[in-house]
């Protein structure tokens, strides 16, 4: 047999692999149904239950396609998954963000065209440290970069992220939030202890705090969130504690101290709030999400060490999209969702 007909049928019997193997990536592997809810006991109303987690496109639907897989086989690319997620966020057309300074980026999965991308910055440049994730305006997403101390946007028909101009020199920036009505951006700067807020041109509206444990002062602020009032949360991480904050900056109340038990923080990181006013906090310490009403009282613990569904280990961020609340599980590599069952008010 000639060099030139084994060159054709080894290719051919490539081919072959590759088109079965492209078309099985497409089919999502069955999973055990979780009937995990919380809370657990049977003489209590479940209000929330375990979804599902997701640490590679597949999790999700997603495939790489014939000519992505056999390009992957001749570079040598690894396959695409969670690292190190510290945040996430779902836009509107169903597309899921997660920042990952592990992958040096942030994972896009369009879970409705079965796309996934990896966003980087401009001539493939990476973004070292991702820290936070915020929705903004026409289903952009901005992202904050703590080791490049700049704020990026990444639009939703582009596959980049794009510094923006706001009008401050960050020394740590963090958590990210977007007022849709003022349409404010709000940043965590964590090393110099403050939450800036810029007007929708990128000027400086308002700084507040300085380092301290008075109220308006911060120790390592981390993450942050604007509810559907203006109102803005913060995890006041070494204060353990929760500021919260008008719109416009004033001090309305803070919750929480240090401690080892329920209602307590050790290490509180992410923090959302839902459409019944319910106030999410990850404690990455604690390896769980404490949910709390508006004055500060527990209502329920989530989560313990571990590494099966409805466990967590040293989990970051938090997302609440409607009645869904996903959870940025980070040394478990992947992302974990619940589903709110319970009434609402």
């Amino acid at each position: 047999m000639c060099i030139r007909n084994k060159i054709f049928i080894t290719f051919s019997l490539m081919v072959f692999v590759a088109i079965i193997s492209a078309c099985a990536s497409k089919q999502v592997e069955p999973v055990e149904q979780q009937n995990i809810v919380w809370p657990s006991s049977p003489t209590l109303k479940a209000k929330f239950r375990y979804v599902r987690s997701f640490s590679k496109p597949i999790d999700l639907g997603i495939g790489r396609g014939f000519w992505k897989w056999l390009s992957d086989v001749f570079t040598g690319e690894d396959k695409p998954q969670l690292i190190r997620p510290m945040s996430v966020v779902v836009t509107s057309n169903n597309i899921i963000y997660v920042a990952d300074p592990g992958a040096h980026g942030v994972h896009r999965f369009d879970v409705d065209a079965g796309d996934y991308r990896l966003i980087l910055r401009a001539e493939d440049k990476t973004l070292p440290s991702p820290v936070a994730l915020a929705l903004g305006p026409d289903n952009s997403v901005y992202v904050t970069d703590s080791e490049l101390a700049t704020v990026f946007q990444i639009k939703d028909a582009l596959e980049i992220a794009q510094p923006i101009l706001l009008k401050a020199r960050f020394q740590q920036p963090t958590g990210i939030a977007y007022a849709q009505d003022s349409q404010r951006i709000f940043v965590a700067d964590t090393a110099k202890h403050q939450i800036r807020i810029f007007n929708p041109d990128g000027s400086d509206y308002k700084s507040i705090g300085q380092r301290g444990s008075m109220e308006s002062e911060f120790n390592f602020p981390t993450y942050i969130w604007v509810d559907e009032l203006g109102k803005l949360y913060v995890t006041d991480s070494l204060n353990f504690r929760v500021q919260i904050f008008t719109g416009e900056g004033q001090f309305l109340k803070k919750f929480g101290k240090l401690g080892d038990g329920s209602g307590n923080f050790s290490r509180p990181k992410g923090i959302a709030v839902d459409k019944n006013g319910h106030i999410f906090v990850v404690d990455a310490l604690f390896n769980a999400v404490q949910i709390f009403n508006q004055q500060g009282r527990l209502l329920l613990p989530i989560g313990s060490r571990g590494h099966y569904a409805g466990e967590f280990w040293l989990p970051a961020g938090i997302f609440i999209n409607k009645d869904e609340i996903f959870i940025a599980d980070s040394h478990n590599q992947r992302v974990q969702v619940l589903r709110y069952i319970g009434e609402s008010k």
